[in-house]
């Protein structure tokens, strides 16, 4: 039987992605917010009545982190109460729900890859949303896979590549904060994790990590970035102190992928080779 999904807040960069690789055997309902509202339970209701569908890939998400901060009501509305109506639908309608979250779930404190299992204690307000909307997961729904993850980014949308890409067309030299650490995640490497949760029909539930491979911290990941493009900038390491936020981040916010690579019985892609498809792909446009 085809898997039949939605896919929420398909404008964004992982839903653009999800949708840039498939080419797999599923019926696939792509909705923007316009189209489906996650923060209006009666529109969520009404939409899973007259759709049958078996999985929802949740990616629509408040992810502008400064922004959060004097914007609490709409971080809350989009990243808790949107999860927890598509949970409690879900959990009526029989379907199984992937959902997107991310290391902001953690301080930053660590100095070790976190586990799943570790305590969280977000230090901002779209990671304490974030977590929020985790635990009305846990709460209504046994049948979930809550994805973290890490520094995304793709061809699509505003994100660290394309923002260094962008600047370094009109500037001579860049600071980048060096002593933030984590990894650069690739959104397509992580919309095949979810098609082959899907494919596989995987039916251990749960809290997952994924991110790419390897460690870096922005600066180092600019430098990639400069380099693999054969930009010419002068690229300058600075510190978190020179580089003041509205949200504090995590100094530290590696993921440990043992979990999920275990699961899937596939490693994930080290960063750098990644990010080398991902300005390929760029380039090629």
């Amino acid at each position: 039987m085809i898997p039949r999904i939605l896919v929420t807040g398909s404008n964004g960069q992982l839903g653009k992605c999800l949708r840039d690789i498939d080419d797999h055997d599923f019926d696939i309902h792509y909705v923007n917010s316009s189209e489906l509202d996650i923060t209006n339970h009666q529109q969520v209701k009404d939409f899973f009545e007259k759709h049958k569908i078996d999985w929802c890939i949740n990616c629509a998400a408040y992810t502008a982190v400064d922004k959060a901060e004097s914007d609490y009501d709409s971080a809350f509305n989009v990243n808790v109460t949107g999860p927890k109506n598509l949970a409690k639908a879900c959990k009526v309608y029989n379907v199984k729900l992937i959902h997107i979250s991310t290391d902001f779930v953690f301080d930053g404190e660590h100095n070790k890859p976190y586990k799943e299992s570790d305590p969280t204690n977000p230090i901002g307000v779209y990671g304490e949303t974030k977590l929020k909307g985790e635990q009305e997961i846990s709460k209504s729904l046994k049948e979930h896979f809550i994805l973290r993850t890490s520094w995304l980014y793709s061809e699509h949308g505003g994100n660290f590549l394309k923002t260094m890409l962008r600047l370094s067309k009109d500037k001579a030299q860049l600071g980048v904060v060096g002593d933030q650490i984590g990894t650069p995640t690739y959104a397509k490497d992580l919309a095949k994790a979810i098609f082959l949760i899907i494919g596989r029909d995987i039916p251990d539930y749960g809290i997952y990590h994924y991110s790419n491979n390897g460690v870096a911290s922005w600066y180092d990941f600019a430098k990639a970035i400069f380099d693999i493009s054969k930009t010419n900038i002068q690229l300058n390491n600075i510190s978190t102190a020179q580089f003041p936020t509205l949200a504090k981040r995590p100094h530290f916010s590696v993921l440990d992928k043992t979990k999920i690579e275990t699961t899937l019985k596939q490693n994930a892609p080290y960063w750098r080779d990644s990010l080398i498809a991902a300005i390929q792909n760029i380039k090629n446009e």
